[in-house]
């Protein structure tokens, strides 16, 4: 029988914190949900689920130690993208030694699959700080290190691609890349709080799917019932966007994510794992029929 855990789930009404949170919940575990934002639509749809939510901010060491004080277990993770890199390590830092503080019996943190490896790419390098932190705190821990999300392709940045047929990602078109569902994420970041005590001071980089542009846009054509077709964006057009996301696309290119699927799938069954064809097909694609915000 699993125990029943108490579990600090911070980012909470972000996608991946919401993942985590939804996953838990389901699952009979009690979730105290850290937000800045404890008054908005996803922190009452968290309470409507059973979630307790709580204020909170990363960069307030003292609101995390609050939260953190009655629970057994943590999720930590930070948003480069609203932070910035050196104010998510910072915060990471900060939080990560108030659940030392607070005496947390386990601290998950969530980074990104190789961020141990030297990629160069900001945004890696920033969580890699604050695992290195997390590994010296002497408490235990674990890092949870998704690759890209799937959900990646109908964010702000790409559905309005979609919407006129484009699959469109600065990436040569049959370059294969690693992929899991947010949902995934939720349900291995569950795992993870079960196994506990197995999973002590390991890290674990994880995928669902691997396939290329081409592959993407042909699957992404047969869920939404219409043509689809890959377009590879410049690297040069990216790099105006951002040098970050420059960077992690030559790595895609260059590198990549090494993930080996049928071994995670085999270690973690307890995880239903999304294959990108099978999280298109479930996925809501009225979405496409909304207007542009």
């Amino acid at each position: 029988m699993t125990i029943k855990r108490s579990i600090l789930v911070t980012g909470a009404t972000g996608q991946q914190g919401g993942a985590v949170a939804h996953a838990l919940l389901s699952r009979g575990h009690r979730v105290k949900a850290l937000t800045r934002k404890p008054d908005g639509d996803n922190a009452r749809r968290l309470a409507s689920a059973g979630a307790e939510v709580v204020a909170g901010d990363l960069g307030d060491a003292t609101s995390v130690l609050r939260a953190a004080n009655d629970v057994d277990t943590m999720f930590l993770m930070g948003n480069s993208y609203e932070a910035g890199v050196e104010e998510e390590t910072r915060q990471g830092i900060l939080a990560a030694d108030a659940a030392k503080a607070a005496g947390v019996g386990h601290l998950i943190y969530s980074s990104v699959a190789d961020a141990d490896k030297k990629t160069g790419i900001p945004h890696f390098e920033s969580k890699y700080l604050v695992e290195k932190h997390v590994a010296g705190l002497g408490i235990p821990y674990t890092i949870s290190a998704p690759v890209a999300f799937m959900e990646n392709f109908v964010a702000s940045w790409s559905i309005g691609a979609l919407r006129q047929g484009t699959h469109a990602f600065a990436m040569p078109a049959k370059r294969a890349l690693q992929l899991v569902a947010v949902a995934d994420i939720g349900a291995f970041v569950a795992a993870l709080v079960e196994r506990r005590e197995r999973v002590f001071g390991k890290r674990f980089d994880f995928a669902g799917d691997e396939l290329s542009g081409e592959e993407q846009a042909k699957i992404l054509s047969q869920a939404i019932g219409r043509p689809i077709n890959y377009q590879e964006i410049p690297i040069a057009a990216a790099r105006q966007q951002s040098e970050d996301a420059a960077l992690m696309f030559e790595w895609f290119d260059r590198v990549g994510y090494d993930v080996d699927i049928p071994a995670l799938q085999r270690d973690f069954p307890e995880v239903s794992w999304h294959s990108f064809a099978g999280w298109a097909r479930k996925f809501d694609w009225s979405i496409l029929e909304q207007p542009s915000t």
